[in-house]
């Protein structure tokens, strides 16, 4: 799974990486975060027709027909392997795709007597960017006048070599070539799309221990991802 992610990149730069503009009345530096949960906000980048837009989207999905917003805090992550398929994600999936752009992410070993984080960047320096789903909710109890509310989930697959047995499962982490593919393919498409849910290959993400307070969300701070030895 993945539940714990740092978010430091302003996103004026996070958009040009990605070549999207940013979303109207976004701040172009953003507010860094070392310990982003779960109902937190990331951000994230769909095809609007009209080109790639940044914006911002509350962790934990809610698909567009739920009745209680709840629901979305059992939904920050969607597996691959069954996504097309479960009717909370398999919507989205077939039209709502996104990418999410982040500075790293954590797991906890999870062999020892303790749980023991550690957390994990591209092994370029780079940000990683993750493949995401988004849906848009409204309160049916508000009428036309309720605000919509963005929301995203991040996919997982699989570990991959680089995960060192930490956890049985990651993140899927897309390439710059899957980009396009991610965002825009069709139905007809739909096998080459799913051919993107795997595992990083050898080489893509490295990893170092960190303190336990990242366990705790009310942390927060570039101390959480220094590396501390054992």
């Amino acid at each position: 799974m993945c539940g714990r992610i740092a978010l430091y990149t302003p996103p004026q730069r996070l958009a040009r990486l990605l070549e999207a503009t940013l979303a109207a009345g976004l701040d172009p530096e953003g507010r860094p975060s070392w310990n982003v949960g779960p109902q937190r906000t990331l951000f994230g980048v769909a095809d609007t027709g009209a080109g790639r837009v940044l914006d911002r989207y509350k962790w934990g999905l809610l698909p567009s027909w739920a009745k209680d917003p709840s629901m979305s805090n059992r939904m920050f992550n969607a597996r691959s392997e069954t996504v097309a398929s479960k009717p909370s994600f398999r919507s989205a999936f077939k039209r709502q795709r996104l990418l999410v752009p982040v500075d790293g992410f954590f797991e906890w070993d999870r062999g020892g007597s303790a749980k023991v984080p550690h957390y994990f960047t591209r092994a370029d320096g780079a940000p990683i960017v993750l493949a995401g789903l988004y849906e848009r909710w409204r309160d049916p109890s508000g009428g036309e006048d309720a605000p919509w509310l963005q929301t995203c989930t991040v996919l997982t697959t699989t570990q991959g070599p680089d995960i060192d047995s930490i956890h049985d499962r990651m993140p899927v982490v897309l390439e710059p070539d899957a980009f396009d593919v991610w965002l825009t393919a069709g139905d007809d498409e739909r096998d080459a799309v799913q051919a993107l849910c795997i595992p990083a290959p050898a080489g893509t993400l490295v990893h170092h221990r960190v303190d336990a307070k990242v366990g705790n969300v009310r942390n927060d701070g570039p101390e959480l991802i220094e590396e501390i030895a054992p």
